[in-house]
């Protein structure tokens, strides 16, 4: 698969909330970075992630531009309380190796009504 078909099967299971599908796409030792959380390596703490985060939030994800250029999709998204973001993946051999993604971690933490950390 091109990188942005895996992207676009990405969106797809993110917006189900289907871990096991998301972390399939995924290389074995891909490495996820959200810059707003500490990076997570490898299906075992993938898999976590999409766990905590799918228990704790209600997210969707809605496309507004996604581009392909070589081994790299990138994505420009939103969800339906206004939040933004990118993400970048480098996909080779139509699995995701590794994942860049830019939001606002305290707007999202409001909007779903989460506690703020306190420094």
């Amino acid at each position: 698969m091109r990188p942005k078909e895996v992207l676009q099967q990405f969106v797809e299971a993110f917006n189900r909330t289907d871990v096991e599908k998301l972390v399939s796409l995924y290389h074995e030792e891909a490495i996820n970075h959200q810059v707003a959380e500490e990076t997570v390596q490898g299906h075992d703490a993938i898999r976590k992630m999409f766990v905590e985060s799918f228990a704790n939030a209600s997210m969707t994800c809605i496309v507004e531009n996604m581009f392909e250029d070589g081994e790299w999709a990138i994505m420009e998204w939103r969800d339906p309380q206004g939040l933004r973001g990118c993400g970048f993946f480098h996909v080779i051999d139509s699995k995701i190796t590794f994942q860049r993604g830019y939001w606002d971690k305290l707007t999202f933490l409001r909007q779903q009504g989460l506690p703020i950390p306190r420094e």
